[in-house]
């Protein structure tokens, strides 16, 4: 098996030098960076992510803590969250809690004695006092920030009202809103609010109001809730879904019933996932930036690593991505 020795010696460095490389500790050039890396390829050499993290108070690992991984959103924020981990020479240590507080707790504990650099909560039961003194920076990813270090979310409300605005717009005036319920409050349930508030605004516009069992964040079968929700509102000319996965099953309901989109309802989603793009008509939707998000998120970190102020809470803009549905 491949030592750090064998690998300076393959590199033509400095055993110092390639230990620098590795734990990312002062400037290192590409080209030595690179050398490093070839030299570690041809001997197969896997660094001992453990014994480097009981020479130093954290490793170069972050957790990450999310409800679920088949839900679209989540399998975009993690792939966002990688890359920008990655460029940084961190790597993710990924737990998945079905959304059940135990579970969340046990992930924090295994985060502890793995000595991360930090932890990005996507998830949000579990109690936020457990989230003090950890030794390593907890940063929320779009659920509220109370205890912890840091939030990273984007503007909810105003994604709300971007959407009310939207079908609004289109000539819409009986309308549904349709989103997911979870166990405990979170950014998210502010769509809903911003939705409501700007409808509530125009006299001519119905609305009402329908959200699904939390189950579904994991399952993504959503059918059974939305045909109650259409038998009771047959005249519904404009539909907002809180999620691109919630809107699709919208749009194959509607289908089923011989109603088109746009022609005679129109849609609006949120999150734009890749998904949305390739429904027929394309899904309009509300774009969060979740690259961006990803990116403060890992900075946060960073930044707490070697002991540099960071912004407590981060607020990002959403945007409409105008498609065929509307």
């Amino acid at each position: 098996m491949a030592t750090l020795k064998d690998v300076a010696r393959e590199a033509e460095l400095s055993v110092g030098t390639v230990s620098r490389v590795l734990n990312n500790r002062g400037y290192i050039s590409e080209e030595t960076r690179k050398r490093v890396q070839e030299a570690m390829g041809r001997l197969h050499y896997q660094p001992n992510a453990m014994a480097r993290s009981l020479s130093k108070k954290s490793s170069s690992m972050i957790g990450v803590i999310v409800p679920s991984i088949s839900h679209p959103y989540f399998a975009k924020v993690l792939s966002c969250l990688e890359s920008e981990a990655h460029e940084k020479n961190y790597q993710l240590l990924l737990f998945c809690s079905q959304g059940k507080k135990s579970r969340e707790e046990e992930y924090v504990r295994v985060c502890i004695s793995n000595r991360v650099a930090g932890l990005v909560l996507c998830s949000g039961t579990v109690e936020t006092a457990k989230l003090r003194d950890l030794g390593f920076p907890v940063v929320t990813f779009e659920r509220f920030l109370n205890n912890a270090d840091a939030g990273v979310e984007c503007d909810n409300y105003e994604g709300g009202v971007i959407a009310a605005g939207e079908l609004i717009r289109a000539g819409c005036t009986r309308l549904l809103c349709i989103g997911g319920k979870g166990e405990v409050s979170m950014p998210a349930d502010a769509r809903r609010v911003g939705f409501m508030d700007t409808c509530a605004r125009y006299p001519e516009v119905k609305v009402r109001e329908y959200l699904c069992a939390p189950e579904h964040l994991d399952d993504l079968n959503y059918f059974q809730e939305l045909k109650l929700f259409l038998d009771e509102a047959p005249d519904t000319d404009g539909i907002f879904a809180g999620s691109d996965v919630i809107g699709m099953q919208v749009m194959a309901e509607l289908t089923a019933r011989g109603r088109r989109v746009p022609q005679d309802v129109k849609v609006v989603g949120y999150d734009d996932v890749n998904l949305a793009k390739m429904t027929t008509p394309q899904m309009t939707t509300i774009r969060q930036p979740v690259t961006e998000m990803a990116r403060e998120a890992i900075r946060v970190i960073e930044k707490a690593a070697h002991h540099e102020s960071y912004p407590v809470r981060t607020m990002f803009h959403v945007t409409l991505e105008r498609r065929g549905t509307t």
